[in-house]
């Protein structure tokens, strides 16, 4: 058996050494699968508490320590504060995996900080740094929310995802046995555990966030449809369902191929993926579609929940350079649209300047459209142009959305 820190370092030095998406280095990254659960409640359990952590680390270490040495601190104290794990038990394997790591001159380093570490002499900063810390938001986004929403900000940002989240074809029956919630979408539920088994291969299910259920929800039926930022390929499955046809976009080669695989396991047949730049205008497309969704590039800050490493490094500054994209893209496939056709905005973010920011950016400089109101059966707030989905009432999920009508 190997180290249990082992499996979580190589996963979380993936991730933050190497801006892995945490999902994607779960899937690729050899690990032992006696312990899978173990390494995955650890590697979510130290990217959910970073910012305490990091406090912690800081708070005790006479001078930062290098990154991977860093990242093996954050495993053991995550063990030893959360996991209520023995000390002596956490330091050795600690110091047992550095020595391994051919990093031993730093032994005694990890070696005395764990044994005179003490959580109760780490101070919390207060207000909105303090709730950055807790809820690992970045403190420009806390500092938005806290403005927005006051005293909820809190229940927002400490949010927790509600479970894994499935969508089912058919055949749901043999799987609602196991514990689960029911969401306001037909057959769609949230389970605690759910072990992907044969039914995942036949089509029988697929594994579909509540937000992206949600917008799909609110598309209309129509004729032709364009998913204009369609990887993983989830709505469009779903999409293709309402309308004749649909033609899905994506700008990398590689995720075109994962949307295609998408369909042939849910066999769908009215559907088309390919590569493309939908921020790029295309004569070929021209007021071709009845409807057209823009699920933009965005921060992700509304699924923190479910991905905690989206919160890792995030600026203000990360967040205006992705409204420019966003309202690029809206721009352009606005040109691809029909006249009385419908354009569906979409993020998994909480800030309004990715949210209504960019719809009145678009609204200004397009006076043939109009926001239309949009509703859903899950909870949500109105905005001036859309509707805010907030984690603390919507299973834990963050995402806007926003319709509009081109004027016949």
């Amino acid at each position: 058996m190997t180290n249990p820190f082992y499996d979580p370092y190589v996963l979380l030095t993936k991730v933050y050494s190497e801006g892995a998406h945490l999902k994607i280095a779960l899937a690729e990254t050899p690990i032992e699968e006696l312990n899978r659960a173990r390494t995955v409640r650890t590697v979510y359990g130290v990217l959910e508490n970073d910012g305490y952590l990091g406090l912690c680390i800081a708070a005790f270490a006479e001078r930062p320590p290098k990154a991977a040495v860093r990242t093996l601190l954050k495993i053991a104290l995550y063990w030893l504060i959360f996991l209520k794990k023995p000390r002596y038990m956490v330091t050795d394997t600690a110091v047992d995996l550095v020595k391994k790591l051919g990093k031993g001159g730093m032994a005694g380093f990890v070696n005395a900080f764990l044994r005179r570490f003490d959580a109760e002499k780490v101070q919390l900063p207060a207000g909105a740094a303090g709730l950055a810390v807790r809820s690992n938001f970045p403190l420009f986004a806390v500092e938005e929310l806290l403005s927005r929403y006051g005293e909820r900000a809190e229940d927002i940002c400490l949010a927790r995802s509600r479970g894994v989240p499935v969508r089912f074809e058919r055949g749901e029956e043999a799987y609602l046995s196991r514990p689960h919630d029911k969401t306001p979408f037909p057959h769609l539920y949230l389970f605690k555990n759910f072990p992907r088994d044969e039914g995942f291969d036949r089509g029988d299910y697929t594994f579909q966030s509540v937000g992206s259920v949600a917008v799909c929800d609110a598309v209309e039926p129509c004729g032709e449809f364009l998913d204009a930022c369609a990887a993983p390929g989830g709505k469009s499955v779903l999409i293709s369902k309402k309308c004749a046809r649909v033609l899905s976009c994506e700008l990398h080669g590689h995720r075109v191929e994962l949307i295609r695989s998408y369909f042939r396991r849910m066999g769908v047949e009215n559907a088309e993926a390919v590569q493309a730049d939908s921020s790029v205008f295309d004569p070929a497309l021209f007021e071709r579609f009845d409807g057209i969704l823009c699920d933009v590039p965005c921060s992700g800050l509304g699924t923190v929940a479910e991905n905690p490493d989206l919160a890792l490094n995030k600026r203000a500054e990360d967040v205006a350079e992705l409204t420019k994209v966003q309202l690029s893209i809206l721009t352009n496939c606005a040109r691809y649209l029909r006249r009385g056709g419908t354009i569906y905005y979409s993020t998994c973010s909480v800030l309004n300047a990715e949210n209504d920011g960019v719809v009145g950016e678009f609204l200004k400089g397009n006076g043939g459209f109009s926001a239309e109101e949009v509703s859903s059966p899950l909870a949500h707030e109105r905005t001036e142009y859309g509707i805010q989905f907030l984690p603390d009432r919507a299973f834990g999920a963050g995402f806007y959305l926003a319709k509009l009508r081109r004027k016949a």
